[in-house]
């Protein structure tokens, strides 16, 4: 590989000749292929060299961080592993030739420092490049070092902070911020040296902890930004105001003196800026402090029900501030185009969005603020009538109903004329949105309403309107459907397990045919109306009373004939059905017949099970590369299951492959969750019976959980449906303890970053799982006939399983659901030892967990807690 030869291949990448770029790409990855290690080594020498062309440095710096860093993580985590792999001398002079490239571009941002920060990823937690850090900072702040590389380095450092585990640099934190603020300074003359600086901040203010404990250097910090809003630089204004968003969520309780001496200021001046990006800006502020607030409101109720006071106390900025910040953001709402772009994104829609959050805030508090504006529906410019309905929409969720009802009563029936009549597509669309929202959020008003009817017909009317405006009239009849049921339950009480009748029985029929019209409509791939109008279906069959039950029959003929129809006629998987894409029809198509299914009488799901399962069967032959159809095909065949019931079996033989193919596909995991799924179904479905699939099933499940290339998220459910098999097979699981009960073990003593909540959310699934397994383990054993009683084989275990629990109970961030689950296996193990196993459960933090239990919202989890208490009882007075 020689440079010229080298430099006509990157040169070709950027090429708009199809022929040339292709020829480009094989000699990358043959030469990738044969010696990766010297590629970056040639990549990173024609980077450096200031005399190549533009386009060939750029396409050089862009190969080069294609091999060092990946957006997937597990290709990433390979990247990293293999670069240090790479020799010492080599990887040495890539990290000089990058860093000589730093400043020599004249393409911004620099590509060199991501480079830089790719490799800077891998080493600096393996505190190799240890003067890397310094080189960068010396770079921004000695006196007369060319604005280029002064820019290129600050960008270097924000790309660094911003994907980096913020310890792996505390001791040089206060290092990297003096640099970066001191490029934000108002004294720097370089426009984008401090455009940089402030990016680079945005992602450094996470290491800022320490700083910001500071009062001085917090001061400094904030006026430093503060000073960087007010300038006519529109990039820094922007990069400025994001920083102080940030700030609010990191740092919301240092912000009090900086609110009323200038963030209020600046932010609200950033409302009425006519730079919509600027104004974006202010709209995101005080959007970020509305949930921040709420977030503090919630963290506030629940340390009172613990009798502690909140680590940070709410200083309700948002409702000191609503006299001033709304009337701007509905100001932003009336400035719009008709046919604006729904992706892109803008004041006028930003503002809607931080409504609606000021409305969860502030509550009743908003009302009086936007109902004198939403109720000048009437105005003669189409902006304005638009504003004031999306203005009411906005804030129907939060404020009690009852503060609601009667604006809401007086608009209704405007909003229901203007529906129909508008001129103006965006009025008709919003309106549309707005009476779905009324239907959802303020179901009482709009059902006692003499308006419904009219609201039918309107909804109705509008399923042949824009896709854009039937698309919400879809979703309306959603929310619609589902109030109405709610509200017939709650009017039958506990005497009928569904009502006989409510408010639409006689539209059913009629809004069920529009809707399966509206699927097939030329346009119905436009603005997701086909998925819209089949979600809608959906709804309407699981909302619908006893005597809408002909409809939902006639319904499901209708879509499995159009499922059958899809089946036959596909002739590649590419095929287009409609306008849409096949596979996304298909999925459609399956979701409706599952929730069509769910509603059937059993003796009827029944007489058409054959040709369903049939139809189910052909789709996952048919799509063996397409993991959505797989996995809807796989969730509609367990709603037959559940269904038909035993009558299932006939199926197994010909099910059977389909779904050891499911739980041994690992890479494809959403459909190995749906098979997992299945087997728990199998279980409820099938009881003693399972032994015949048992074996197999456990030798999969447990091959599955071995499997690290496994998604995390499929672990709990497995470990869940280990109980399950127990429950459904009794004191024969016996062969599968000891195994099972070691794999739980390991399971319980995995540990995480508490400060990574998504870590921790999955961390307390996964806790969930194991203790759903103890408590199916548990049940089985102890069978339904004392004489088979296999408990004595859990006891040598049980000291394990109390302290899983005990670990449970003394954790402050356990969710309520492992407090249920926990809670229900402390009230199994005692029902199942009796009084034999008093000593093993005679412990603190048991009595605290079932205490929290039974103070417990979530009437499941109070319900299981009292039922554990009242066995602990039992057991206590022997």
């Amino acid at each position: 590989m020689n440079a010229v030869e080298l430099n006509k291949v990157l040169e070709a990448t950027v090429s708009i000749d199809i022929v040339a770029l292709q020829a480009a790409q094989k000699y990358l990855e043959s030469a990738a292929a044969t010696n990766l290690e010297l590629l970056l080594v040639e990549l990173s020498n024609l980077l450096s060299n200031a005399a190549q062309s533009e386009n060939a440095r750029k396409a050089a710096a862009i190969q080069l961080k294609n091999y060092l860093t990946s957006k997937d993580e597990s290709v990433k985590i390979q990247y990293q592993q293999r670069w240090l792999t790479f020799d010492a001398n080599n990887k040495q002079g890539i990290k000089n030739n990058i860093l000589r490239t730093l400043g020599t571009e004249s393409s911004h941002p620099s590509n060199a420092a991501q480079c830089v920060a790719a490799i800077a990823q891998i080493e600096l937690p393996l505190n190799q490049w240890p003067d890397l850090i310094q080189i960068l900072v010396n770079n921004c702040t000695t006196p007369n070092v060319p604005d280029p590389l002064k820019e290129a380095c600050i960008e270097a450092l924000g790309y660094i902070v911003e994907d980096i585990e913020p310890t792996v640099l505390i001791h040089q934190s206060n290092l990297i911020l003096t640099a970066i603020i001191n490029t934000m300074r108002k004294e720097e003359p370089n426009e984008r040296v401090r455009v940089a600086g402030a990016q680079a901040l945005f992602n450094a203010l996470e290491f800022c902890k320490d700083q910001f404990e500071n009062p001085d250097e917090r001061n400094y910090i904030m006026r430093v930004i503060c000073e960087s809003t007010q300038t006519n630089i529109s990039k820094l204004s922007v990069a400025s105001l994001q920083c102080l968003s940030k700030i609010m969520s990191l740092y919301y309780k240092h912000m009090e003196n900086y609110m009323s001496q200038a963030l209020f200021a600046i932010t609200l001046s950033a409302l009425d800026s006519k730079d919509d990006q600027v104004a974006l800006q202010g709209i995101e502020f005080w959007s970020t402090t509305c949930e921040e607030e709420t977030d503090l409101a919630i963290e506030a109720q629940e340390a009172a029900e613990l009798g502690e006071p909140p680590d940070v106390v709410s200083k309700h900025y948002m409702l000191g501030a609503l006299q001033y910040v709304v009337p701007q953001l509905l100001k932003c709402l009336t400035v719009q185009e008709e046919y604006d772009d729904e992706d892109d994104w803008n004041p006028n829609k930003a503002a809607g969005v931080c409504l609606m959050l000021i409305a969860q805030c502030c509550m009743d508090n908003v009302v009086p603020h936007v109902i004198p504006f939403a109720e000048h529906i009437g105005h003669a410019d189409w902006r304005f009538r638009d504003a004031a309905v999306m203005s009411f929409g906005c804030i129907v969720d939060g404020p009690d109903p009852k503060t609601l009802n009667q604006p809401t009563w007086n608009l209704i029936p405007h909003l229901v004329h203007m529906l129909k009549t508008d001129s103006s597509l965006a009025v008709r669309d919003t309106c549309a949105w707005t009476l779905g929202r009324i239907c959802e959020r303020l179901p009482q008003t709009i059902l006692q309403h003499p308006s419904v009817n009219d609201l039918v017909a309107a909804l109705l009317l509008s399923l042949e309107n824009d896709p854009r405006v039937a698309t919400n009239a879809c979703w309306a009849f959603s929310s619609l459907a589902e109030s109405a049921y709610d509200a017939a339950e709650n009017l039958a009480g506990d005497n009928e397990e569904e009502p006989q009748t409510y408010i639409l029985s006689s539209y059913y029929a009629t809004i069920i045919q529009k809707l399966l019209l509206t699927t097939a409509r030329p346009d119905a791939n436009q603005n997701n109306l086909r998925s819209a109008a089949y979600e809608s279906i959906m709804e309407l069959l699981k909302s619908s009373p006893r005597d809408c039950y002909a409809v939902v029959q006639e319904t499901t003929v209708t879509i499995i004939a159009r499922l059958e129809d899809l089946l036959h006629h596909r002739q590649s998987s590419n095929e287009k059905t409609s306008g849409g894409n096949y596979n996304d029809l298909q999925s459609l198509l399956c979701a409706t017949l599952q929730c069509v299914i769910k509603k059937m009488q059993q003796g009827d799901a029944i007489q058409i099970s054959d040709t369903v399962m049939s139809a189910f069967l052909m789709m996952m032959s048919s799509n063996e590369q397409s993991s959505e159809v797989q996995e809807d095909a796989l969730m509609a065949v367990g709603t037959v299951m559940e269904v038909t019931d035993k009558h299932f079996a006939k199926y197994m033989d010909s099910f059977w492959p389909y779904l050891v193919a499911s739980l041994q596909n690992h890479a494809e995991y959403s459909v190995c969750a749906a098979a997992v799924g299945i087997v728990g179904d199998m279980c409820r479905t099938f009881g003693a019976e399972m032994a015949n699939f048992s074996d197999k099933l456990m030798d999969l499940l447990v091959s599955a959980l071995s499997d690290q290339a496994l998604h995390q998220s499929v672990k709990p459910s497995i470990l869940s449906t280990f109980g399950d098999i127990a429950m459904a097979i009794g004191p024969v699981y016996t062969k599968y303890l000891q195994v099972v009960i070691h794999i739980l073990k390991q399971a319980s003593e995995a540990t995480v970053d508490k400060n990574d909540y998504e870590m921790l959310d999955y961390f307390n699934e996964l806790r969930e799982g194991i203790l759903e397994a103890y408590s199916g383990i548990v049940q089985g054993l102890k069978g339904e006939d004392t004489a088979n009683n296999q408990l004595e084989q859990l006891k040598p275990y049980l000291q394990i399983i109390v302290q899983l629990i005990i670990s449970v109970s003394e954790d402050r961030d356990k969710t309520d659901s492992l407090t249920c689950c926990a809670c229900g296996l402390i009230g199994d193990i005692v029902t199942g030892y009796g009084v034999s196993i008093k000593n093993f459960v005679q412990f603190d933090s048991i009595a605290d967990l079932l205490s929290q239990g039974r103070r417990s919202r979530i009437s499941k989890t109070k319900s299981m807690a009292h039922w554990a208490s009242k066995e602990m009882k039992k057991i206590n007075a022997l």
